[in-house]
């Protein structure tokens, strides 16, 4: 069965929820309708009887490299729609009854880094890396990113990845412990479907209690991110520097902060 919603289809096979980012053309970067619709298939499935674990994954070249700034305008107060709409889809990964896998192939960048590590596990292709490019365009993380790339690396690795925008590869998130599973490209699918077949072997009950004692007693600080990440954003969002990190992203050049 397969189910379509704008940007974003689903399809279900032997227990196995395949969720999928569908806008290959912009790198799967995010709009607000995209996030709602994401959020909408987790809900939709919550309670199936036919659902052993989800995989999220991206079509095409990318995971998916955040939100979309090409169409970005900055007429008008700053919105909060795509800022909150992130963090419910992270909310209602972490709270969906199911182990779900991120597959990622490419780039995670931005608020899919969140979504990446919102996941239970995270396969990553040895061609991936992983990217928080707020700063690079006056804002910060967002999506619950303070908190889980700190609660997975540390704080020194996180204010690297956060402050500096280092890109970080699949191997070296593997080693700082960013991601589950790592493996070369030509056997992604092969480890994806071994990944998949044991977690739907598995007790569905007993990956439900695992799954939420583990993120209640390491993603304390996750309700308390969004918050903070909101207000922090939506100043940012208003700010000269943002208007210079949107010119320089759509006309390709380096930002010139003041």
């Amino acid at each position: 069965m397969t189910e379509t919603r704008p940007d974003v289809y689903a399809s279900r096979d032997g227990g196995v929820l395949r969720i999928v980012v569908n806008r290959p053309a912009r790198m799967n970067a995010l709009t607000t309708e995209t996030l709602e619709s994401l959020a909408a298939i987790f809900v939709e499935h919550a309670q199936s009887s036919d659902v052993r674990v989800a995989v999220l994954e991206g079509e095409g070249k990318a995971f998916c490299t955040g939100a979309d700034l090409a169409g970005v305008t900055l007429s008008g107060p700053p919105s909060a729609d795509t800022i909150d709409a992130a963090n419910a889809l992270v909310q209602t990964i972490r709270e969906f009854p199911f182990p779900v896998v991120a597959a990622v192939r490419g780039p995670a960048a931005g608020v899919g880094v969140s979504l990446a590590l919102a996941c239970d596990l995270v396969l990553a292709a040895e061609s991936s890396y992983f990217l928080l490019a707020f700063t690079k365009v006056g804002l910060m993380p967002d999506g619950g990113a303070t908190a889980l790339v700190a609660a997975s690396i540390g704080r020194a690795r996180a204010m690297r990845m956060a402050l500096l925008a280092e890109r970080l590869s699949a191997r070296d998130a593997f080693d700082c412990g960013l991601v589950s599973h790592v493996c070369e490209d030509d056997a992604f699918a092969v480890e994806l479907a071994d990944l998949t077949h044991r977690l739907v072997a598995g007790s569905s009950p007993a990956f439900r209690f695992t799954k939420k004692a583990i993120n209640d007693a390491t993603l304390t600080e996750l309700g308390d991110a969004f918050t903070r990440e909101r207000s922090g954003q939506i100043d940012l969002l208003g700010s000269d520097d943002f208007a210079e990190g949107v010119a320089a992203f759509q006309e390709k050049r380096a930002a010139v902060f003041g």
